[in-house]
């Protein structure tokens, strides 16, 4: 069996419920959060939006060193500049998501600090890691917006924001 169809279509599904719900961040909440240990919210919506890229990510490179990647989460101003960043995130895991890249779901993919190695996994495992991580990190996104009296929309079903349950 094929998987990067199987990976592809969930990437779709999914990307309905994370658009919905990142839709419903507002922008003058981007600096709340509900708790000192927590993301903001801006914080959280973006690592959100960003994470379809690492479907792309584990596709083309075979590690990612936190130590030396130098990565910075996008900056976005607003709603609509998320929005775009989850277009573009997107995009990238969809373009990737092709037949001739089902050869390499096989191959190793490490996480890394410097030395410090935190998993050593299959591509086709970071990708379901970061469709899980998607799921997890949404989840979490709905919890603020309840906090918040904003009405959440359904993930899997409706919700009781929707259906006055």
């Amino acid at each position: 069996m094929s998987l990067i169809p199987v990976f592809l279509k969930e990437v779709n599904e999914e990307a309905i419920t994370t658009r919905k719900m990142l839709e419903r961040v507002p922008d003058d909440k981007f600096d709340w959060k509900p708790h000192p240990k927590s993301m903001s919210m801006k914080q959280l919506a973006t690592h959100i939006a960003e994470l379809p890229s690492w479907i792309a990510m584990a596709l083309t490179t075979d590690e990612l060193d936190f130590a030396k990647s130098g990565y910075q989460p996008a900056e976005v101003k607003n709603n609509s500049e998320l929005i775009n960043l989850l277009n573009q995130s997107l995009e990238m895991a969809q373009s990737h998501l092709i037949p001739g890249n089902e050869a390499k779901l096989n191959e190793m993919w490490t996480l890394r600090t410097g030395d410090h190695i935190h998993s050593k996994t299959t591509k086709a495992e970071v990708i379901r890691m970061s469709m899980n991580q998607i799921v997890h990190h949404r989840a979490q996104l709905g919890v603020y917006l309840r906090l918040l009296d904003i009405p959440i929309p359904g993930s899997y079903g409706p919700s009781a924001d929707e259906n006055n349950f």
